[in-house]
């Protein structure tokens, strides 16, 4: 048993706006399977499969509507250029600084340096072309008395317990001075594109660390090979900060790979130009192949797979208790602002009751999407359905005949 759901107009916007709008009709079913845009052979196996079984089944056909979703958007800048291959953010790198050690950090020379009231202060970071930290530092003014505290600083990759390299400050070693902080030098690592790290500095005395507000440092990215990210913007949650977000210190670091990234530079509006070509090209081919089956629904979003829902992750397991947040890699999530989410159910597809297709339309601009369809939609239903379920495949069966929760297929 199933409800019947109304399918409805699907507006289409951009340059495959000239596509026919569907007419307003009752189905049984409405199948919508979610597609990238240059995936025309695996459209066409569908298509030659269990989809054409549906249109020639005469009582099937009229009862089951099968549409592939797709973004009308192609994404304009080449995953050569792009921040991560996932999304669509242009790596914005500009006047690199080749062949020399740069200061990541470093104080206005008309802010007195201030102990603080925090003996722990960290700062997130994300590199976004390769580099090498040679140094770890600490803000420090000796004022002719010498280096007189004990101060540790580490860096981890993204929810990492151990630390890559780890610097020791103390009055018998307190490394050399450079303008108002104090290096020591640290195993070299490189630290490869999409690298998300933390650097985190501990007093080991009673006292406070001399740190600053980020907006009051000044913040040298080498033209734009790393970024400070922050939880005050939300790219971060606030647990992944240890102690107080700030810094106290900083770390000199080199560019790897100096020639290949000018070369890349050099070469980038030839591959735009390129690129937004084959774009062309793609959005021809997909308003023929739109035509020629009118099974395609574009909707309005750039596709890459940060707008896409996350495949199937858990063959055997209807729905996931305390499945831990990922913060970095493919299925990263950065909105989320707890270390686990609540029981959602992972999986390709759902069935849902019309009244939840209706409480999720009408609700669409205020939900916030997620790192993936399964997880978005399992947060969403909890607000819904505030219980969680451990459940079978039966008694999930069951929950959605009764409308009031969903799983996978």
């Amino acid at each position: 048993y199933v409800h019947k759901v109304n399918t409805c107009h699907f507006l289409l916007v951009g340059p495959l706006s000239l596509f026919p709008q569907w007419k307003l009709k009752h189905y049984d079913v409405v199948v919508g399977v979610l597609s990238a845009r240059h995936n025309h052979e695996l459209r066409r196996v569908i298509r030659s499969t269990w989809f054409k079984h549906l249109k020639e089944h005469p009582a099937l056909s009229q009862r089951v509507l099968v549409k592939f979703i797709i973004g009308a958007h192609g994404c304009a800048v080449p995953v050569k250029d792009r921040e991560d291959p996932y999304s669509c953010k242009l790596l914005n790198i500009s006047n690199p600084v080749l062949n020399q050690e740069i200061e990541a950090f470093s104080l206005p020379e008309d802010i007195p340096s201030v102990l603080s009231e925090d003996r722990i202060v960290s700062v997130n970071f994300r590199v976004l072309y390769p580099i090498v930290i040679t140094s770890l530092g600490v803000f420090y003014e000796a004022d002719g008395v010498g280096f007189q505290r004990n101060i540790t600083v580490k860096l981890y990759q993204a929810e990492h317990e151990e630390a890559i390299f780890s610097a020791r400050f103390s009055p018998p070693s307190c490394g050399v001075q450079v303008n108002r902080l104090w290096y020591k030098p640290v195993e070299q690592f490189i630290l490869p594109e999409s690298f998300e790290g933390t650097i985190v500095w501990e007093s080991q005395d009673l006292q406070g660390l001399v740190s600053r507000n980020l907006h009051k440092v000044m913040v040298n990215d080498g033209g734009g090979v790393f970024r400070v990210i922050t939880a005050g913007e939300g790219s971060l949650p606030h647990e992944l900060t240890e102690g107080v977000e700030g810094i106290a210190g900083g770390f000199i670091y080199t560019i790897q790979e100096g020639d290949a990234l000018l070369k890349s530079l050099h070469t980038r509006p030839e591959r735009f130009a390129s690129h937004i070509k084959n774009l062309e090209k793609e959005d021809a081919l997909l308003k023929e192949e739109s035509s020629m089956y009118d099974d395609i629904v574009f909707v309005d979003v750039i596709d890459t797979y940060r707008n896409v829902p996350s495949k199937l992750l858990n063959f055997y397991r209807c729905f996931r208790l305390n499945w831990a947040v990922d913060r970095t890699g493919k299925w990263q999530e950065l909105e989320y602002p707890s270390p686990a989410y609540p029981a959602f159910a992972c999986g390709s597809g759902y069935v849902i009751s019309k009244d939840i297709v209706q409480w999720l339309a009408s609700n669409s601009e205020r939900l916030k999407t997620y790192q993936g369809e399964d997880v978005s939609m399992g947060i969403w239903m909890a607000a819904v359905g505030p219980k969680r379920y451990q459940v079978s495949l039966k008694e999930s069966s069951d929950l959605t005949e009764r409308g009031d929760g969903c799983c996978s297929k």
